[in-house]
């Protein structure tokens, strides 16, 4: 299919002014001033921006897909991501976990997701393993899942620092690394290890131990939850200036839960690691969609749990923008670039001749009102083109 986006003020996420984008089988093959399609020798559908800006799709790496939570009882297990919900958000790309839960959700399951989403028009891979070691898998082993199956691009979320964890020593927290690595290696994907970081003092020592002894780098980690509570992310800090990925979880605080006393929203948090001087460079944002969020009274006591959501990374990035006067083209970053480089997504995270042509056209209040996934309208103006497998609506599973 070939696509001409019209009139377009273009963020790649640099921002590159009013331009035309021409798509062609969902690939970005020119941006250029006023480009005239009765030259081209095919067909082309025409979507025109009318101004507006267009940016890079969102890339979301760290979703519960398969539904999350669990910690009050098997009656607050979460449900299975919605798909059209995803595409609303403007998320295009989605890295799929599991979490606490490696009993009653499996690999198996992440994996046919993943497809799922992918068989919707969207981007997806997932992570093997889930927050207690030893790792659950698809083959029985860790090198096997990454360089074998296919949407398996590396470990998590893997818990430290955390009760809920299985208490890993830092060796093997050191071979489950090293073992990710090379069959990353191998297999030209990210290997990358996925982190939960807990609230216990301990924070990213475990981490910190792990590099000190000098043969792994700090980018084989990609620690999350990095804001959820002034201690981490203080540590968060001092990884980031070091070299390591953070990334900061969307949903939370903007939706009126919280993980912990001190949590910083994910605009807030981005917002001081620039203050801090520190590079957007090693810094992400994911929503932690469809995991179980606390929600308290103002006394502090749980009234309920609510799910997080891949919309909340539009939300940061409005409040990146209109809060904190952030400009959009710094503020894609986390959500664009940074994610497109810790898991090696290479044609993802950009709008360029030769990248996949994965683009969110924003309104005025930066919401979606377009979305573009690979070549693909799935949401124009508003109206969401995509239908779910299953009569009865086209906002649910």
């Amino acid at each position: 299919m070939n696509l001409l986006i019209k009139n377009a003020d273009l963020y790649a996420p640099a921002h590159r002014g009013r331009n035309d984008i021409l798509v062609c089988s969902g690939i970005v093959a020119a941006i250029a001033e006023n480009l005239d399609t009765s030259a081209l020798p095919f067909p082309c559908e025409i979507l025109d921006a009318g101004g507006m800006r267009v940016v890079p799709g969102f890339i979301d790496g760290h979703v519960h897909i398969t539904g999350g939570g669990g910690e009050g009882g098997f009656g607050t297990r979460t449900p299975e991501l919605s798909i059209s919900d995803t595409i609303r958000s403007g998320v295009t790309t989605v890295v799929g976990v599991l979490g606490t839960d490696g009993v009653t959700r499996s690999v198996e399951n992440l994996v046919a997701k993943t497809y799922a989403i992918r068989e919707a028009g969207l981007s997806a891979w997932c992570l093997t393993g889930s927050y207690r070691l030893p790792l659950v898998t698809v083959t029985g082993d860790v090198c096997k899942d990454i360089m074998m199956v296919e949407p398996i691009i590396g470990i998590g979320e893997v818990a430290v620092s955390d009760h809920r964890s299985s208490k890993p020593s830092v060796e093997e927290l050191a071979r489950i690394a090293a073992e990710a690595r090379v069959a990353g290696m191998l297999s030209g994907k990210a290997g990358i290890v996925n982190v939960h970081m807990g609230d216990a003092p301990a924070g990213f020592a475990p981490l910190e131990a792990v590099v000190a002894a000098g043969d792994l780098p700090r980018t084989q980690f990609l620690p999350t939850h990095c804001s959820r509570n002034r201690q981490v992310f203080e540590q968060a800090l001092r990884w980031a200036g070091a070299g390591g990925w953070v990334d900061f979880t969307a949903s939370g605080t903007a939706s009126g839960s919280r993980r912990s006393d001190g949590e910083l929203s994910a605009a807030r948090a981005i917002i001081a690691l620039l203050e801090k001087g520190l590079s957007l460079a090693r810094a992400t944002l994911s929503s932690d969609g469809q995991g179980s969020l606390p929600v308290f009274d103002e006394s502090g006591r749980l009234r309920g749990l609510t799910v997080g959501s891949c919309a909340s990374l539009g939300q940061a990035l409005r409040e990146m923008v209109r809060d904190f006067g952030l400009p959009l083209e710094e503020a894609l970053v986390p959500l664009t670039l940074s994610p497109a480089r810790a898991f090696q997504f290479s044609r993802k995270g950009r709008l360029e001749v030769n990248s996949d042509a994965d683009a969110v056209v924003l309104d005025a209040e930066l919401r979606p009102s377009s979305v573009i996934a690979r070549g693909r309208i799935l949401v124009r103006f508003g109206k969401l083109e995509y239908r779910d497998a299953f009569v009865g609506g086209d906002s649910s599973e």
